[in-house]
């Protein structure tokens, strides 16, 4: 047999063997007790007391310079891993990790060879406990889609609001050294919301698509260096504010 020959035998096999395996996928959409679910959501911040403090900050060291301030944040990309078990075929126990984080920041160039960065950082480590409860399945072939709604506990860990600093001038007159460096920190409980479509594939790996409410509120925030709790101009705690709606956009993989 030539080279040839034996390259379109193996090409014809692989075509039969995809062609049995196609035919014996689209029997049923595969369901799993356990599914790890990795979730990229792009989500609104509602920012709280730090998007007052960057205003704060604008109006009083660097607008009167002539300079442009910093951004306020109000949205952040939160990354999560979960696992989602179904103790039944309609209720599902959900259990995971995420990671919220957006920067905002600005560079001056006072003087040639001089160089001022301004950065103000949210960072957030919001862990979730909850049940999500599934709707009648829509079936058809090896497709299956179940809405479903559900919701629960947060605790918001490692929370951090950063204001930093970075200068190299010559002349101290163009300093921002009235800009503090500083870093707020502090832990909270907190609520979730979601809903949305959940689709099965005859395959191990499935999609959901849906929306998200994050209530988390961090208050009392303390400063880091100093253990002092952090007060606003007006007298009041301090409170970083990472609630708001996202849309979840996952994949999970069955076991």
């Amino acid at each position: 047999m030539t080279r040839r020959q034996l390259a379109a035998a193996v090409a014809i096999a692989l075509l039969l063997a995809v062609g049995a395996g196609a035919r014996q996928a689209r029997a049923a959409a595969e369901t799993h007790h356990l599914n790890l679910v990795f979730s990229a959501i792009p989500t609104q911040i509602t920012g709280g007391d730090f998007n007052d403090e960057i205003e704060f900050r604008n109006r009083a060291y660097i607008e009167p310079r002539g300079l442009e301030g910093l951004d306020r944040i109000t949205y952040a990309w939160l990354f999560e891993t979960e696992l989602r078990y179904f103790i039944r075929q309609n209720v599902a126990l959900t259990m995971g990790v995420g990671q919220l984080r957006n920067v905002t920041k600005r560079e001056y160039l006072p003087a040639l060879q001089e160089d001022i960065q301004l950065r103000a950082e949210i960072f957030s480590v919001p862990i979730h406990i909850g049940s999500a409860y599934y709707f009648q399945a829509y079936n058809q072939g090896d497709f299956r889609a179940r809405a479903y709604a559900g919701g629960g506990f947060l605790t918001l860990a490692h929370n951090r609001a950063k204001f930093q600093r970075f200068e190299n001038v010559g002349d101290p007159s163009r300093s921002l050294s009235s800009w503090r460096q500083e870093t707020y920190k502090g832990d909270s409980p907190g609520f979730y919301l979601e809903a949305g479509v959940h689709m099965f594939f005859a395959v191990r790996y499935s999609v959901l698509l849906g929306g998200l409410y994050r209530d988390a509120k961090i208050a009392h925030m303390v400063n880091r260096a100093t253990e002092e709790p952090v007060i606003t101009a007006d007298g009041q705690p301090f409170r970083l504010d990472a609630s708001g709606y996202g849309v979840r956009m996952a994949v999970a993989w069955g076991f």
